[in-house]
C-alpha cells in the first residue's frame, strides 16, 4: 500500500489533467448534464481567471497566469500547445433554471475556495436559523456532487481502454486546430 506523500505525488498530475480536460468540455460545448447523465440541465463557463503551469524538465516551471471578466484565453491556448496544464479554474456553473456558483478549484488538492452559492432568504428568527444552515448546506452538497461526477466520468475516460485514440486525440486536436 502507498503511503499518503506517495500517492499524491505520483497521481498530482491527474487533477490538472482534470482541469484542463473541464476546459476542453466548455470550448467545445459539451452537454455537461449528459456526460452527468443528470435530468436538470448543468452548464459551466470559465470564470475570470485560469492558471496553467508547464514543467520545463530542468526543475523549473513556467506559470501562465490569466485574470479578468473580459480576458481572452489565448495565451492559455499557446501554453496548451507548449505542453503546460491547468492548475486552477475559476468557473462559473449554472444548474437548472436559477441556481448559479461561482468558485474556483485547484488542481492539485482538489480545494474550492471563493465558492459563492445561490442566495438564500436570510432570517432573525431563530426558529427559522435551521432551515437556513441546512438550505445553505444542500447547496454546497449540489455543487461538490457535481465536481465530484465530472471526476468520476473524467477517471472512467481516463482508464478506457480507447483514451489515446479517442479522448486523447479529441482533446489534442482542440489544443492543435
Amino acid at each position: 500500500m502507498l503511503d499518503i506523500a506517495t500517492a499524491y505525488n505520483k497521481y498530482t498530475f491527474l487533477g490538472n489533467e482534470f482541469l484542463t480536460w473541464i476546459w476542453f468540455l466548455i470550448e467545445k460545448d459539451q452537454d455537461i448534464a449528459a456526460i452527468m447523465a443528470y435530468k436538470e440541465p448543468i452548464s459551466l463557463e470559465i470564470g475570470n481567471s485560469i492558471v496553467l503551469e508547464n514543467n520545463l524538465g530542468d526543475k523549473s516551471k513556467e506559470k501562465i497566469t490569466i485574470k479578468g471578466d473580459k480576458a481572452g484565453l489565448e495565451e492559455g491556448t499557446t501554453a496548451l500547445k507548449k505542453g503546460a496544464l491547468v492548475t486552477q479554474l475559476n468557473l462559473l456553473c449554472k444548474m437548472g433554471e436559477e441556481e448559479e456558483y461561482k468558485f474556483t478549484i485547484r488542481g492539485e488538492s482538489f480545494n474550492i475556495t471563493g465558492l459563492k452559492t445561490p442566495s438564500t432568504q436570510t432570517t432573525k428568527s431563530e426558529d427559522e436559523l435551521e432551515g437556513m444552515v441546512l438550505e445553505k448546506a444542500y447547496l454546497l452538497l449540489k455543487v461538490t456532487g457535481v465536481i465530484d461526477t465530472l471526476f468520476l466520468k473524467y477517471i472512467e475516460q481516463r482508464i478506457s481502454d480507447d483514451w489515446k485514440t479517442k479522448g486523447l486525440q479529441q482533446i489534442n486536436n482542440w489544443i492543435n486546430g
